[in-house]
């Protein structure tokens, strides 16, 4: 068996309705760039990563001036997958199924069942190198894979809900053990393929190799690799992205 190979997928088929935007939030404008072109510089950047695929929606019209540049001549590990879903999980499960036939021309073969996949979020643009140099080497010889991830400081409260709308405190479960999911998750082809195929709705590869009663390893992650996800985010995400802030 060949030695497995390291993969990068981005599912970049959202909206990002929550930013309230004129245009999906992976092509908002940071630090003189599209958003999403942070992250994919990033896993340009290290040598491990042996491509990089960005699944977008069939009827995107923003990934072509997003990536303009990135695919010269002197580095074209990078491919776009026009098979986006209405969901995250549609979206990487599409995108693992055309990684079984899509063959760029610098690999010699299409990804392998024990081949890795780091799934990253394109609303992180805060990613870093190190960051993945550090996921890959914690997880190279592991046997089932994990996630960059931050232990919890705050304390977290389970709410219920009222008739009137007002939020109650039901719990407030100890947060020693409690981490906040970050990505990439980086699980095996086949392992990870097999998890989002089956039943449950998951809101992120981790939850669903879980479900098939597995426990990923916890990576400590970077305040810095926090998802944009309401308006108040570009600025502190701009913010990271223009210092040299950890």
């Amino acid at each position: 068996m060949n030695p497995a190979r390291h993969f990068a997928l981005i599912p970049a088929a959202g909206a990002g309705t929550r930013l309230g935007a004129a245009l999906p939030k992976q092509y908002l404008r940071l630090a003189g760039k599209p958003m999403l072109r942070h992250a994919l510089e990033t896993f340009l950047s290290v040598p491990a990563i042996a491509h990089t695929f960005v699944v977008v929606s069939p009827e995107d019209d923003y990934i072509d001036a997003a990536l303009a540049g990135l695919r010269a001549d002197q580095d074209v590990r990078l491919s776009v997958l026009r098979v986006g879903g209405a969901t995250r999980q549609q979206t990487v499960a599409n995108g693992l199924a055309a990684l079984s036939t899509h063959l760029p021309a610098q690999l010699s073969e299409p990804v392998q069942a024990h081949d890795w996949i780091l799934v990253h979020d394109a609303a992180r643009p805060g990613l870093t190198a190190d960051l993945v140099c550090s996921l890959i080497d914690a997880l190279d010889d592991d046997a089932l894979g994990g996630l960059l991830a931050l232990p919890l400081v705050d304390t977290i409260k389970h709410a219920s809900s009222e008739a009137s709308g007002a939020q109650r405190v039901l719990a407030s479960p100890p947060r020693e053990r409690l981490w906040a999911a970050q990505t990439p998750q980086m699980f095996r082809y086949a392992l990870l393929a097999r998890a989002l195929d089956q039943e449950g709705q998951f809101t992120d590869e981790s939850s669903a190799v879980e479900a098939l009663g597995l426990e990923p390893r916890l990576i400590p992650g970077s305040p810095r690799n926090f998802k944009v996800t309401r308006p108040e985010d570009l600025a502190l995400a701009e913010w990271y992205l223009k210092g040299t802030h950890e």
